[in-house]
């Protein structure tokens, strides 16, 4: 597939990097020679120097015969009219845009044929609220992703001692829980990853990720760790796109405080936001933080635009008595260093923002893609097509399936009933399969053996 990235930023970096280890034909589009010389040293693909609007660099780039340009600089309005122009002048058949201002991602009449033809919008800024959002619904989550439409859930925790399947092998959990079906999808242990047997023990500190009904979730995350106890109290640092969001999404629910250090952007959240109070305050005093409660928080989340900031307010927040302490790093190669530790939860709009933008990409039916692990594992969502005849899967059972190495089938969905994968399950046409790889060099070969022969029609 012929790919144009607009954008070499970490979004378009991470994406060309994705994308190039699976033979595509990757161009990326920036006006920064640098950014570009640093990306061509380490991936093989082709760079263009210019404004990524422009029908002339477009053009240089390759548009003429790109299947898909993914808009992804740090511009709205570059974006808007880079899909524009390659719609006008090139007939680029699938178009994807970037957009952070609430303002252009609340109208979706705006993107239209006859309007803007932009095939698909992500905004990273609600795809980052959402996660979070998700994160506070299931207290003591690591993280929590959504597939077919949300009657599956694939969950991560974190072991602790109060489990009852603390240093039990992982088939004695049915024993536990005789009237729930899940699966252990994978364990992550010293930040190596185990595929899990029956037998396999599961240990303390381990990071394990299981697949269930999303009525059952909160039964099987009650055998890795003690329950923990509703959310109530949440204070947010940091008033941007993020920040609004996630205050707009969590305000009725939970007792929320938003401190701002702007006048001028708290005036405009004052107006906005309902049921949240609004702070023009700074985060990183300590002062501030006591006087607001932090000691009777439940979650601390840090959500300005500054890496330093977050992490720092964070620290602070944990000292003085929050409960749990979530930071956005902008910046993917911090995550792994300070999470774990005193900060419960680091996470990377990017790496979120690339999983959603993958769910287009991907070649056959992939409706769903979540990036895990910081990036190093993927779960996927697929729809199994055709018949014995002509696919790899319909008509298997699951210990027929030759999957590549790493990758787990968790569960199918069919006709919005939930199956928890076991070896005899036969998969049908227009099942919904999910699928844990640890690998996600492994995808073409997933996707490889999801599409269907040339006699099917």
């Amino acid at each position: 597939m012929k790919i144009i990235i607009l954008g070499a930023n970490k979004i378009g970096a991470s994406l060309a990097e994705n994308l190039e280890k699976e033979a595509n034909d990757i161009t990326v589009v920036d006006p920064d020679s640098n950014l570009l010389r640093e990306l061509k040293d380490k991936l093989d693909i082709g760079t263009t120097v210019g404004q990524p609007s422009f029908p002339d660099v477009l053009a240089n780039a390759g548009a003429q015969d790109a299947d898909m340009l993914i808009a992804v600089t740090d511009s709205d309005e570059v974006n808007l009219v880079a899909c524009q122009v390659a719609f006008s002048l090139f007939r680029t058949p699938k178009k994807i845009c970037r957009l952070r201002a609430n303002s252009y991602v609340n109208s979706p009449k705006l993107f239209a044929p006859e309007a803007i033809p932009i095939d698909v919008v992500i905004s990273p800024e609600e795809i980052a609220s959402h996660y979070i959002k998700s994160l506070l619904d299931l207290p003591g989550s690591l993280q929590v992703m959504d597939f077919a439409n949300g009657l599956v859930q694939l969950v991560a925790v974190k072991a602790e001692d109060g489990g009852p399947l603390i240093n039990q092998e992982i088939k004695t959990l049915r024993e536990h829980m005789p009237h729930v079906d899940t699966r252990v999808a994978a364990i992550f242990r010293r930040n190596r990853p185990i595929i899990p047997q029956g037998d396999t023990i599961i240990e303390r500190d381990d990071e394990v990720f299981f697949i269930a009904a999303k009525e059952n979730i909160r039964s099987v995350m009650s055998e890795m760790r003690e329950v923990d106890r509703p959310y109530k109290r949440i204070i947010i640092a940091g008033g941007g796109n993020i920040g609004e969001r996630l205050a707009a999404a969590i305000e009725k629910k939970y007792r929320t405080k938003l401190l701002e250090i702007s006048l001028e952007r708290c005036e405009i959240l004052a107006e906005s936001l309902n049921n949240t109070t609004i702070l023009h305050a700074d985060a990183s005093h300590k002062e501030i933080l006591l006087e607001e409660g932090i000691d009777s928080a439940d979650v601390f989340i840090a959500l300005t635009n500054n890496d330093e900031a977050n992490i720092m307010s964070s620290l602070l927040a944990k000292r003085l008595g929050a409960g749990r302490v979530m930071t956005l790093i902008a910046n993917p190669a911090y995550v792994d260093l300070v999470q774990g530790g005193e900060i419960d939860i680091a996470f990377s709009p990017q790496q979120a923002t690339i999983g959603s933008l993958l769910t287009h990409v991907r070649r056959g039916d992939i409706v769903n893609v979540h990036s895990l692990r910081r990036g190093a594992a993927e779960a996927i969502e697929v729809i199994a097509h055709g018949d014995k005849s002509t696919s790899k899967v319909v008509g298997k059972t699951i210990d027929n399936i030759d999957l590549p190495a790493g990758t787990t089938i968790g569960a199918i969905v069919r006709d919005d009933n939930v199956l928890i994968a076991h070896d005899d399950i036969v998969i049908e046409t227009d099942d919904h399969v999910i699928l844990f790889m640890v690998d996600k060099r492994k995808i073409s070969e997933v996707e490889a053996l999801f599409q269907v022969g040339f006699t099917f029609f």
